[in-house]
């Protein structure tokens, strides 16, 4: 059932209990796991005496737990169980099997995941990509070429479904051989940006979308950088492709050093305002990424499957396209011809041989192979 967990004592309606346990003032995250731990579920807190709460969480917050819940709490049940049975909608406990199970790591996951679409998606290797709202033209075609070939290479791609690299990275992983996960800050039934309700609703319907806020929370600026460690959280590494030096981005970034992730950035020019953050990433530890195989290698140990999807295939496609280029300026579609390739895998190796320094973009959309 989308709608349980696998602890012994579950049911149908056990979810009730975690919502009613997640709803209560002053139970976060950190608290709620100390008294799941303590306690074991959310049947036994809400049965246990008031003074072997106290010895947890204090006579006040112990009072507070059993009382009874209040019409708001109870609303929200009700408004979560229409939305549970529609096609596609799940409540993920910290004890269910499809929570993803890097976020179980952290230090205070979420007690609860609101997911629409494919949870089977939360236990697959991921990758998380992240960068600037306003990003440049360049940002999205970087963050367009290496999420198609990350997700081409098996990895699922994250992000958060805002504008500019979000967006761009969320749509190539969709065209690629892998799917994308969508963490957002708001309850799992609102879009924001309203400018991505039809991405949105593409990945609900292919990849996942996943919220730790109840249904109908709404946009409010606090709830993004709190829903960032959710995307380093449950990601095996974070790729910032562009970010200011004040960015959002970097908050993820630092996450995700903090989580234990392997973070990634791309360098750009020196005079750009949107690759001032990536620098900074880099002079403090990250690895700067050249190529998608730079990652794909980084990553390798904890996901043996990038290896074998990603090294081979990237010789054999450069390969192909230096043969394709041969020495005078070509555009794409002949690119496209001469190397069979399709737009997706041509885009992306196109990048990956210009930061390779292999050719050259050109203006009129030319492309020139770099002699040596």
């Amino acid at each position: 059932m989308q709608d349980t967990d696998p602890t012994p004592e579950s049911s149908q309606s056990d979810w009730t209990g975690w919502l009613r346990l997640a709803e209560v003032p002053g139970v976060g995250c950190v608290l709620g796991a100390r008294l799941l731990a303590g306690f074991g579920s959310p049947a036994a807190i809400f049965a246990a005496p008031h003074a072997d709460l106290a010895a947890t969480c204090g006579a006040q917050l112990a009072s507070a737990i059993l009382a009874p819940p209040p019409p708001s709490t109870l609303a929200l049940i009700e408004r979560t169980r229409i939305w549970l049975a529609t096609q596609g909608k799940h409540l993920l406990t910290l004890h269910h099997p499809a929570y993803p199970p890097l976020l179980r790591e952290i230090y205070d996951p979420p007690l609860l995941l609101y997911a629409a679409g494919h949870v089977e998606l939360l236990s697959a290797p991921m990758l998380a990509i992240v960068g600037s709202r306003n990003a440049s033209r360049q940002g999205e075609a970087n963050a367009q070429a290496f999420a198609r070939a990350f997700s081409d290479a098996g990895l699922t791609i994250v992000s958060g479904l805002a504008l500019g690299i979000d967006a761009a990275a969320h749509q190539a992983a969709l065209c690629g051989s892998g799917s994308t996960v969508a963490v957002i800050g708001t309850g799992a039934d609102i879009v924001y940006p309203a400018r991505n309700h039809q991405l949105a609703h593409q990945i609900a319907e292919t990849g996942c979308v996943v919220s730790e806020y109840p249904l109908g929370h709404p946009v409010l600026a606090s709830n993004f950088p709190r829903r960032n460690r959710l995307i380093s959280g449950m990601s095996r590494g974070v790729l910032v492709v562009e970010a200011a030096a004040q960015s959002g981005s970097l908050i993820t970034a630092r996450m995700a050093a903090e989580q234990g992730r392997e973070v990634f950035a791309i360098p750009g020019s020196i005079h750009a305002p949107m690759s001032k953050g990536c620098h900074r990433l880099i002079r403090e530890g990250a690895k700067l990424v050249e190529s998608a195989a730079d990652v794909l290698e980084e990553l390798a140990p904890a996901v043996p499957a990038a290896r074998g999807a990603g090294a081979e295939p990237a010789a054999e496609l450069g390969g192909r396209l230096l043969a394709a280029l041969g020495h005078e300026p070509v555009d794409g579609d002949t690119l496209a011809l001469l190397s069979g390739l399709d737009a997706g895998a041509l885009s992306a190796q196109l990048l990956t041989m210009e930061l390779a320094g292999q050719l050259e973009r050109l203006p009129g959309g030319l492309f020139q192979r770099v002699s040596r």
